[in-house]
This record gives C-alpha cells, structure tokens and sequence, in this order.
C-alpha cells in the first residue's frame, strides 16, 4: 500500500482531528499553566473527564445511530435523586434504592426511544419534552418530600459503604489521587469500542445512522436497534448518577441542567457526525479528554473560568468542520476503492 493510501486512510478516521487538538492544547497547557504538569493534574483531568466522558459514550452511539437524548444531563440527578429520596423515606438499604433507580431510568430510554419510534417525531424533540418533565419532577418531588431543593443525607443507610466502593471509591498512588470512576469510563468506552467494531450489533448502529430505510430492506431491526440505543444512555446517566450521589451524599434538584449540550459537544468533538452514521467510541472519549483538560488547564493557568464556554463554542464550529472534511475523505477514499 502506498504513502499517500496509507495517509488517507489515517485521516478518513473520525478521530484524528480530535487527536491533534487533544495534542495541542495538553501541549499548551505545559507551557502556560506550571500546575498542569503534576501528576495530580493529570489525574484530575481524567476524573473530570470521565464524569461527562462516561455518559457522552453513549450519547456518542445514540448519534452514530442518527438520534438525540436532550434529558441525559437531568436524568443523571434524577438517577440519584430517586434512590436516595425512596430509601430515604422508606428507610430501606440502599441497594434496593439503585435497583429501583435504574428500573425507572431504563424504562424512560426505553419510553424515548418507544415514542421516536413510534411517533417518527424528531428525537430532538421528544427527549426535549423529557427534559423538562424530568427537571419539573425533580425540583417539585425534592421539595414536596424534603421541603426543599437538596435531596436528604443517606450516609447512615445500609448499603452506604458498598455502593460507595463501586461508584464513588479511590485510592492513593503517591501524591495522586485516581478516582474509580477514570476506570469504568476506559470500561466503558472499550465496551463501546468492541460492540461498534467487532459485533453484529454495531454493525446495525451505523446502517440505522447512516440509512435508516436501507437498513430496514436488508433485514435490519431499525426499532429494537434505537430503543436499545436510548436505553444505553439512560443506563450510563443511571450510573453517572449513582457516582454523583455517592461522592457528595446530598444532590441538588436543579443540577444536570446543561450537561447534555457538553456530552454532545465531546461526540461532535470527537469526531461523531450530527447527520449519524458516522464516528467510533474512541473520538468520543478524545472529546471527554479534551473537556476535562480545557475546563481544568483555564483554572491552573489562572484565566477567568468564564471564557471556557467560549472555547467549547469554538471547539464545536471547528470540530463540524474537520468532521465535514473526514466524511469527505472517506466518501472519496470508498468511490476511489470502487473503482
């Protein structure tokens, strides 16, 4: 194979843009911000990375098959918000709390994905509708069982310890500190990575992404394909919010507004086209790197923590564009190889 193959093929890949921005702003922020060169700050980079990082992987699938989830920021604090409150008020151990917390945000993806479906109403809209259902129930549930917007301390509850080890646990290395959370996002996202390239399953996600209709015609289960794609979503929320309740104990009603916008600014980032069809798991987790260095490297320069959403506008005009040209590279590398 030739130079200039082998060059195309590497820049056909939805992740390289990614890549190279990643480099460049670590690079950076090596010169600029003196505390960015610890190892703590690379652990803690990854910590923040992981917590939008693990909810944008299946964000990130959910457009590779042509769709949105709007409520998936609310529905993390909802995740949490529901276990803590009912074991709260029942004064059963906490494990039961998960389950159930899990059952609901499940049956949720599995109603979004129900009503996309079949409805064929945009899913931009229907998640938008259970947005605002989830943040209404959240703040006026909250309050009607607490009286106010905090949802209740649930660290004397049984199973406060062990599902703490699971969501919320970190250890030492050195002067580091290296949250679990960093390893079930690399979980995750080699989950993801496996499912997309190696099962018969991923190869269902990118035909109902990138041709819905054709996909039909040769057999392929378009329906139980995207509902399962939306449930995936709901699962991660499910256990991004079992990691939030058990890292602070108490949530805000209100949190999670705006989080959904971050884990498709780190698919779109990472490569993952808004017309489906197209991107791969390891761009979205180069987006989630590149949101945790950005919000944290702008602290540890002493910036104004303000221009951060300028620079995730700008992250996001740039990355439609690399990811216009990548389509276009593979568009013509695939005709070329037809011929």
């Amino acid at each position: 194979m030739s130079s200039r193959a082998l060059s195309t093929r590497f820049l056909a890949r939805p992740e390289v843009g990614a890549l190279v921005a990643a480099v460049v702003i670590f690079l950076f922020f090596l010169i600029v911000a003196p505390a960015f060169r610890t190892p703590q700050s690379l652990f803690t980079v990854l910590y923040q990375a992981s917590t939008i990082g693990i909810v944008a992987v299946g964000v990130g699938l959910l457009m590779i098959g042509g769709e949105f989830d709007l409520s998936a920021g609310v529905m993390v604090t909802t995740a949490g918000l529901v276990a803590s409150q009912f074991c709260w008020w029942f004064g059963v151990n906490l494990w039961i709390g998960a389950l159930l917390s899990l059952a609901f945000c499940l049956g949720v993806g599995f109603l979004n994905g129900w009503l996309v479906m079949r409805t064929g109403i945009p899913s931009f809209l229907i998640t938008l509708g259970t947005f605002f259902v989830l943040q209404g129930a959240n703040l006026g549930v909250t309050k009607l069982v607490t009286g106010s917007v905090t949802s209740p301390d649930i660290s004397q509850i049984a199973g406060w310890d062990s599902l703490g080890a699971v969501f919320s646990s970190s250890f030492r290395a050195g002067d580091s500190t290296i949250w679990i959370t960093v390893f079930w996002w690399v979980l995750f996202v080699a989950l993801a990575a496996w499912i997309l390239t190696r099962t018969r399953t991923g190869n269902w996600v990118y035909a109902v992404g990138g041709a819905p209709d054709s996909a039909r015609a040769v057999g392929v289960p378009v329906v139980r394909t995207k509902i399962g794609l939306f449930m995936a979503v709901s699962f991660l929320a499910w256990f991004a919010g079992m990691h939030t309740l058990f890292r602070f104990n108490t949530l805000q009603a209100g949190n999670g507004v705006g989080n959904e916008f971050l884990y498709i600014i780190a698919a779109v980032v990472g490569g993952t086209l808004l017309t489906g069809g197209f991107g791969n798991a390891a761009g979205v987790a180069i987006g989630a790197f590149i949101f945790g260095m950005t919000s944290l490297g702008i602290v540890y320069a002493g910036w104004d923590p303000n221009w951060f959403k300028a620079f995730l506008g700008v992250m996001l005009l740039l990355a439609v564009l690399v990811n216009l040209y990548v389509k276009r590279v593979a568009t013509s590398r695939r005709s070329s190889d037809d011929l």
